[in-house]
């Protein structure tokens, strides 16, 4: 059975681009979700395991561009956690 659960994060501008990049590698992401300095969602990337190759590089060029615009972004994490069949 999943569980989702999320997780947030505050991220400098400069850092955010190696933090989605991390993130992105990580296998139970589900989804991230981008909001500026005043709470509103700036982007939302949902992450599939096919999806990761196709967006990844274009992704973070624009990640690049916006970190530039904002200082302090807030990054929720969407996790997938699978529990472990329960045994009778």
């Amino acid at each position: 059975m999943e569980k989702t659960f999320f997780e947030e994060m505050k991220v400098m501008g400069r850092d955010l681009v190696d933090k989605v990049k991390s993130l992105v590698h990580e296998g139970n992401v589900r989804r991230i979700i981008l909001k500026d300095e005043k709470g509103q969602t700036f982007l939302e990337i949902p992450l599939s395991i096919a999806a990761v190759g196709v967006i990844a590089a274009p992704l973070l060029a624009g990640l690049g561009a916006i970190a530039a615009l904002v200082a302090n972004f807030t990054l929720v994490v969407e996790r997938v956690k699978d529990d472990p069949p329960a045994t009778p």
